[in-house]
């Protein structure tokens, strides 16, 4: 993505140039499971999974082969002393030492994980944007980045506990949220931010660049790029949750292909239900990125070869 005018307006054209999602390929998979003896949702979540794959990868059956997890790391200007618990954060992932990284190796999932100039925190929110329009759009166009070379299925999520406080203000003032459905140890920082930005806070993007950083800046550039590439994207945590949020607000459609990994916080599961988002699992992880999207993608690899093998029966039977 190339800057045109203003940076934003490159990433508000790419979605107005998106496609609502074509139930043709959806009604195909729907008649093959039936064809095969599975009408209706004989088979349950796996089944409404199978046929949501079709739609979202655009073929029957959908097929699922490379498969990784995605996780940015940054830094805020809130919790400046964060910095060496994010590094840490940062190398064990990278040493192949993390939770997440067991799991990948588990389910047969490349992982990356992007250091977002940790040694830069972006402004503190509660006194400043935390970062301009500029430095926001770079970051997205570099988070689109994560489909580069080539996936089927995506999971995404970030970092630190950091990302999560500015992902709350991010739901809070795109989906009208209280403060009061924050968590009691950072509800003062979102709420002094949600007051500082009150008067700019009607257009999404800016809602992104006021509140968020760069590691949600580069979930929102993730997210859309996997969207224009019929990519289905797992979710994991707030942070994902809340670049998700951005683009349902600039264009419902553009998360549809989307889904949740689980849902932990009473601020996660209002949000989820307000996007209209069904969480995959119920493994109460906390703090732990990447690991319910680790899982969550087993599950949907799952519903493909399902899905593939109910179409084989179907095309047999004719």
């Amino acid at each position: 993505m190339s800057f045109s005018g203003m940076p934003f307006d490159d990433v508000r054209s790419l979605l107005s140039q998106l496609e609502t999602p074509d139930d043709t390929l959806a009604e195909a998979m729907t008649q093959a499971f039936a064809r095969a003896g599975y009408p209706g949702t004989a088979l349950g979540r796996l089944q409404e999974l199978g046929i949501w794959l079709a739609r979202t990868r655009g073929a029957v059956p959908p097929l699922i082969g490379k498969s990784g997890v995605a996780l940015y790391a940054a830094t805020h200007g809130f919790a400046e002393d964060a910095l060496p618990q994010q590094r840490v954060r940062v190398d064990a992932v990278a040493a192949g030492a993390a939770a997440v990284s067991h799991l990948c190796v588990a389910g047969d999932l490349s992982l990356n994980v992007f250091d977002l100039a940790l040694d830069l925190p972006s402004n503190d929110i509660r006194e400043d944007a935390s970062l301009d329009e500029r430095s926001c759009a770079a970051t997205i166009a570099f988070g689109m980045e994560a489909t580069a070379e080539g996936a089927d299925l995506l999971c995404v999520g970030a970092l630190g506990a950091q990302a999560a406080i500015a992902a709350s203000a991010i739901l809070l003032a795109l989906l009208n949220g209280k403060p009061e459905q924050v968590g009691a140890a950072d509800r003062n920082i979102v709420s002094e931010a949600i007051s500082f930005h009150a008067d700019h806070l009607s257009d999404p993007l800016e809602v992104l660049r006021r509140l968020g950083g760069r590691d949600i800046a580069a979930l929102t550039g993730a997210i859309l790029a996997a969207r224009v590439q019929n990519i289905p994207v797992v979710l994991d945590g707030l942070p994902a949750l809340a670049a998700a949020a951005v683009l349902y607000r600039l264009a419902p459609h553009a998360i549809s292909h989307c889904v949740l990994a689980s849902s932990n916080s009473p601020l996660e599961i209002w949000a989820a239900e307000q996007l209209a988002l069904k969480p995959l699992l119920e493994l109460e992880f906390s703090g732990e990125a990447g690991c319910a999207g680790a899982v969550a993608a087993g599950l949907l690899k799952s519903a493909a070869a399902l899905a593939g093998g109910v179409a084989e029966v179907a095309r047999r039977m004719g």
